[in-house]
């Protein structure tokens, strides 16, 4: 009787679902930190970044391989961490076209994929391509929307026949875009089928290339809102989810970061107001100090549940992330049966908002 019970208890747990907490690391941010990253929390940990070069992967800096070494002592406090090695990003993502479009320059990349990831013993691989059309980073090709998607395939083939050869399966990943164009220039439903699932940049829905202010990476869209500027979270994830996604491979993404705003029309406590200084952006840690002086009220936008910090002496507005905003974002994801949450990126936080990351994915009273 006790066996039984024993069993019919591991198979009840083992029913829980797992939700995926991925964060991305800076390898000079790594070195500078006083602190080891904080494994037991996470699922899984992209290295930001590798560079492209003559059509393969490489590494960017000469101290990543002892990085490397030091993200897998990680495993001796959490087993089950994946690491991955993220490639592309701003600064190389005009290196993707190139790569992507011919059969041979795609299997070229992709062995130099495996390659990599049996040098290192890293877990898988994370796809930074913030193109096609991403805002003018790179040059646009009409056959870049298909070659993505082949490019990722070759990778699939790639990782998955030697990992029937050796039983070591790798992981493929995808960073993207949250706008609606973006989704119009890439064969998004074909992907999902190519990669175990996609991190979804959540964020920066509004910054320094706009004259006025608005929230970053607000969950839902406030009623005060106007025509362009009705983004939001949840707009985000049903655009991809029509668009053929399955919800269980969608990651939605959250800022440890903000973002700012100076000499803000102090109608409305700043928020949805023209703007005539100098925007501007800063990590959580430093957000905190500017709370910490006193200078800064901090407000909830019910509608969009979303906070932001208004300095009504200053006329300076931020728009960022909290662990309240955390939670309903937390709330969404469990209840649309999605995959899990990342951030971007580690060292922009104090530990407060990857703990209530945790916590809240943790906690099952958020289920369905």
């Amino acid at each position: 009787m006790i066996y039984f019970f024993g069993n019919l208890l591991v198979a009840q747990q083992s029913n829980k679902k797992e939700y995926k907490l991925i964060g991305y690391v800076f390898g000079d941010l790594m070195d500078k930190a006083e602190a080891p990253v904080n494994a037991e929390k996470l699922t899984h940990l992209n290295y930001a970044f590798a560079k492209i070069e003559e059509g393969k992967i490489s590494i960017a800096d000469e101290n990543d391989p002892k990085r490397f070494k030091k993200l897998r002592s990680l495993k001796s406090k959490n087993p089950s961490l994946k690491l991955l090695i993220s490639v592309g990003g701003w600064a190389n993502a005009s290196k993707f076209s190139k790569i992507a479009a011919s059969d041979s320059t795609r299997a070229q990349f992709a062995q130099s994929t495996l390659q990599f990831l049996k040098k290192y013993e890293l877990d898988g691989i994370d796809l930074d391509w913030e193109s096609p059309k991403n805002n003018g980073a790179s040059t646009f090709l009409p056959q870049d929307k298909e070659n993505f998607t082949l490019l990722l395939a070759e990778i699939r083939q790639k990782l998955d026949s030697f990992s029937a050869k050796t039983n070591h399966s790798y992981l493929l990943s995808v960073a993207t875009a949250s706008n609606s164009e973006y989704l119009q220039n890439i064969e998004i439903s074909k992907i999902a089928k190519n990669v175990d699932f996609i991190n979804i940049m959540c964020y920066d829905y509004h910054g320094d290339w706009d004259a006025s202010t608005s929230h970053h990476t607000n969950l839902l869209t406030s009623a005060a809102t106007t025509k362009n500027q009705n983004q939001s979270t949840r707009l985000v994830i049903k655009n991809y989810i029509e668009a053929g996604v399955a919800p269980s491979k969608l990651i939605i993404g959250v800022p440890f970061y903000g973002r700012g705003w100076r000499k803000v029309n102090p109608e409305n406590n700043g928020l949805y107001q023209p703007a005539n200084g100098q925007a501007f952006s800063l990590n959580y840690t430093s957000l905190k100090d500017s709370l910490r002086s006193g200078k800064y009220h901090r407000y909830w936008d019910e509608a969009a549940q979303a906070p932001y910090l208004w300095n009504d002496v200053d006329q300076i507005f931020i728009t960022y992330d909290d662990p309240v905003s955390i939670e309903k974002k937390i709330e969404f994801i469990k209840t649309e049966n999605l995959g899990g949450a990342m951030f971007w990126q580690y060292h922009g936080d104090d530990g407060e908002l990857l703990e209530s990351l945790f916590l809240n994915l943790k906690n099952e009273n958020h289920e369905k």
